[in-house]
């Protein structure tokens, strides 16, 4: 029989609060109980509270001002991301899964990029000025840079903000296959992107997820 671990206190605390700000409805900005407030209702110490919180405010879900005390922020998904690419449990993710979770949210998108395309010219060229700048990259690091903003941009233009969050872990993905991507020549990836774009313009959905399902799972060639 296995021991059963009891949560940290501070774990139990930090869910406590997100779970209060949620069943409150709360939104950015509003007010949250005092430090002393929140001692007193779990029963552990300011210090202990401040802990939870500072740990909180990294991610932006809480914000500390002077003045102020504590307040509901806004989740900050760099932040979010830049925790989540050196998680060990990210870092030794299957390639696989990497790939197939790309295709599921990326392909998903494209009917909502279409529709919203057709009434918005801007995404359409936003979209085509970013497939452009890769010809325009000197090195991999810049060129790298480059996709995670296509493929965040592609995901943005949806409307579907939720996926987004999903959509900044594009740079684990692109972290892991770093080194396969040295291997792929820029032009092509130009090219590959520039057609995309044209087929969502054209309102050829099917053609356009068919297009980047090939361009996405052209990975599992270099595992």
């Amino acid at each position: 029989m296995q021991t059963i671990r009891r949560p940290k206190m501070r774990d139990q605390v930090s869910e406590q609060i997100k779970q209060y700000i949620v069943e409150q409805k709360l939104a950015p900005g509003d007010r949250l109980p005092t430090e002393r407030q929140l001692a007193e209702t779990f029963g552990i110490s300011r210090l202990s509270v401040r802990e939870v919180t500072k740990t909180l405010e990294v991610l932006g879900i809480v914000e500390s001002k002077p003045g102020v005390g504590l307040t509901v922020g806004r989740v900050n998904m760099q932040r979010v991301t830049e925790h989540l690419g050196f998680h060990a449990g990210l870092l030794d993710a299957d390639p696989q899964q990497l790939i197939d979770s790309r295709v599921i949210i990326e392909t998903g998108v494209l009917p909502y990029v279409a529709r919203r395309m057709a009434d918005d010219p801007s995404i359409e060229e936003k979209l085509r000025s970013l497939a452009e700048q890769f010809g325009k990259a000197r090195d991999l690091k810049a060129c790298i840079a480059v996709d995670v903003q296509f493929h965040h941009a592609l995901i943005e233009a949806s409307g579907l903000q939720p996926l987004v969050a999903f959509g900044d872990l594009l740079s684990v993905f692109f972290q892991r296959f770093r080194e396969a991507i040295r291997k792929v020549e820029w032009k092509v990836g130009v090219e590959n992107h520039r057609r995309l774009v044209d087929l969502l313009a054209a309102g050829r959905v099917d053609a356009a997820v068919a297009e980047l399902r090939e361009q996405i799972e052209s990975n599992k060639e270099r595992l």
